[in-house]
């Protein structure tokens, strides 16, 4: 089998590439993995030797480059369609696919205001009537997920899908930076950061040298 390579930037900082390597790893693909620190004088040219648009995360699989998060979470569901990406019922997959999308679009306060730094902790700080606003949003899809699809297990839709890969550095930030949530929301989020291949990525993040200031 051909091999997955997935470049990435740091795990302390890099949002973007927690989603895709967290999928690949809590599904059980082998893969390897190269790390670029990101914010330095080299990390461009860096990432131009792997990625097309210039951003991490990338995958490379044989003579494919697929780039950005979602693209290739959605490639290796086609690639690898015996795991479970998304939920198998009609409409949870079709909630499953538009949470994911939202995530991906939306929520620009909360990561402009909330960076993703899993090594600090900063209650209060960032928060805005606009944060807020993004927050409420976020809370509400995971309450109905949960209510709604989150029957056999902790996750948004029971099992682990790509839409808890996508709301994973969510969790971070809200731990980071100290967000009260209610107890549905909050035992979600404690489920997400429990996952194993969750906690291999906090462990590593917290061995990572580099500063990035917020």
């Amino acid at each position: 089998m051909t091999q997955l390579t997935l470049v990435i930037g740091n795990k302390n900082y890099s949002s973007w590439s927690l989603r895709p390597w967290l999928a690949m790893k809590q599904l059980g693909l082998n893969f390897k993995e190269i790390r670029i620190a990101l914010y330095t004088s080299e990390s461009s040219s860096q990432i131009r030797q792997y990625s097309p648009s210039g951003k991490v995360p990338v995958l490379l699989h044989g003579h494919l480059t697929v780039w950005d998060s979602l693209a290739i979470c959605e490639y290796l569901a086609e690639e690898f369609p015996n795991l479970h990406w998304l939920p198998e019922e009609k409409a949870a997959r079709t909630v499953a696919r538009s949470i994911s999308a939202e995530m991906h679009s939306s929520f620009a306060s909360l990561r402009q205001n909330m960076p993703m730094n899993c090594r600090a902790r900063f209650p209060g700080k960032g928060m805005t009537p606009e944060v807020q606003k993004d927050i409420d949003r976020i809370t509400t899809i995971w309450r109905e997920c949960r209510q709604n699809f989150g029957i056999g297990g902790d996750m948004l839709f029971g099992k682990f899908t790509i839409a808890d890969a996508m709301y994973a550095p969510v969790v971070s930030r809200f731990v980071t930076y100290g967000v009260q949530l209610d107890t549905v929301c909050n035992a979600y989020a404690e489920a997400v950061f429990a996952l194993p291949a969750m906690q291999e990525w906090l462990k590593a993040a917290s061995d990572e040298q580099e500063i990035i200031a917020n």
